[in-house]
């Protein structure tokens, strides 16, 4: 916090309000919100007047991040740094405090495609055994992570689900995902009782009297947002005592990394996903080779 402190009471409260409004959008980790806040504070200090964050022209944030580019530093730290400057910008944008916005013309450096983070195997029992079954809440969430897990989901699919899209009988889900497109994926039975399990019982009486096609539903009768599933799924990672940083997205590459470690197809997987590209699912190839060289390397008498 030190950074901000030393800026003016106006500049900081914009800043703090900034990352309210990101944090209420987005459910970012704390960390995450810091890595901002320290970079807006770094940015004001150098323009030398801290007010002129809100006036700051493409000039001036090509100059900063010209300056910021000292020997050693990386494409990915300039790209945070841009992306820090672009989100709060686009931001004010939106509240109509300025009137364009200054980054919309500089490109992002170039940077190497980063290995999407997974949790092992271990970590997913951990994070779908915290919640207590025995309450509603708790039977919810592990239904929905196990739902998650099992299917890959995005969490805008999870959210968006409708009661209607599951098929315990069948064991099937059909989800809509980007651009619409609907795809069958299989649940596996543990998957399909906790979701029965659920349905029987706790989804009616979160609901109450009200009525909902959502599949997941909270205790006031309407259904789950994707604050809700950030937050029910930090909670529980942090009782169960993973470290590595969880979110709804870490169980869908955890889906995906682990079908492959354990001998499923690409194709197969890009159309569990709903991949339109399988270069997109080729990514998890990496993931799975550097689990597979790790386990040589430690169990191979020449590894």
């Amino acid at each position: 916090m030190a950074a901000i402190d030393a800026l003016d009471d106006d500049t900081a409260l914009r800043i703090e309000s900034f990352l309210d409004g990101l944090w209420a959008e987005r459910g970012l980790a704390d960390a995450t919100l810091a890595a901002y806040r320290n970079d807006l504070a770094h940015f004001a200090r150098w323009l030398g007047d801290a007010p002129l964050i809100e006036r700051a022209q493409r000039s001036d944030i090509q100059a900063y991040l010209a300056a910021r580019n000292t020997p050693g530093s990386s494409p990915r730290s300039a790209a945070r740094l841009l992306s820090s400057l672009r989100q709060y910008y686009r931001y004010q944008l939106r509240a109509g405090t300025i009137e364009e916005d200054p980054t919309a013309l500089i490109a992002m450096p170039t940077q190497g495609r980063r290995l999407p983070k997974t949790l092992t195997e271990a970590d997913v029992e951990a994070l779908l055994n915290a919640p207590a079954t025995e309450t509603d809440l708790g039977l919810r969430d592990r239904a929905m992570f196990e739902l998650m897990y099992a299917a890959g989901l995005r969490v805008s699919e999870l959210v968006n689900a409708s009661r209607a899209q599951v098929n315990t009988r069948q064991g099937v889900i059909r989800v809509t995902g980007k651009g619409g497109k609907e795809r069958l994926v299989p649940l596996g039975d543990t998957a399909v009782a906790w979701l029965e399990n659920y349905l029987r019982s706790a989804r009616g009486l979160l609901l109450g009297a009200a009525a909902s096609d959502a599949l997941f539903v909270t205790g006031r009768g309407g259904g789950m947002t994707r604050q809700n599933v950030w937050h029910r799924i930090r909670h529980y990672a942090d009782q169960a005592g993973i470290n590595s940083q969880v979110s709804p997205h870490a169980l869908r590459h955890a889906f995906a990394t682990h079908l492959l470690n354990h001998g499923a197809d690409l194709r197969a997987v890009q159309m569990l996903l709903g991949h339109a590209d399988l270069s997109t699912t080729q990514i998890y190839t990496h993931v799975a080779r550097a689990r597979l060289a790790a386990l040589h390397a430690e169990h191979h008498p020449r590894g």
